[in-house]
């Protein structure tokens, strides 16, 4: 899992606070596969995240209105891209457990892959069409 995640960065993002460029680890996936996992697996059992990877370059970035008003403002963290990986590991493990134990409902379509609000209306209107056409 984690060379297949290395594998796919996207080389054309931006670098985080550690100055590591998303190419160099997508070039040496081979070599950093084991020793990153180790890390992960090792991260996991301690319940702790390596203290830089906790670092971020906070930037703001506009979003509409008046310019000279901060509230017109979101930020925006750079995180260190191992860290990135790891929180796709562990987002994927959620999901796998919410999905294998049933913990959301098969109607629910909000935070979940391959379903979205039109989707949603469609299996309602689905529902609806079937009772007007059976009452």
């Amino acid at each position: 899992m984690v060379s297949d995640l290395l594998h796919h960065l996207d080389t054309h993002k931006s670098m985080g606070p550690d100055g590591i460029h998303l190419w160099v680890l997508r070039e040496l996936l081979e070599v950093l596969t084991k020793p990153l996992f180790m890390i992960y697996q090792q991260s996991w059992l301690a319940r702790e995240v390596p203290v830089d990877w906790r670092l971020a370059n906070v930037t703001p970035i506009y979003k509409k209105g008046w310019k000279e008003d901060p509230g017109n403002y979101r930020p925006l963290g750079l995180t260190s891209v191992p860290w990135k990986v790891m929180e796709q590991i562990i987002l994927s493990a959620i999901m796998w457990h919410v999905q294998d134990n049933q913990v959301i409902r098969p109607r629910q379509h909000g935070f979940m892959k391959s379903r979205f609000c039109l989707t949603n209306l469609i299996f309602f209107y689905d529902k609806v069409d079937a009772m007007t056409l059976s009452g």
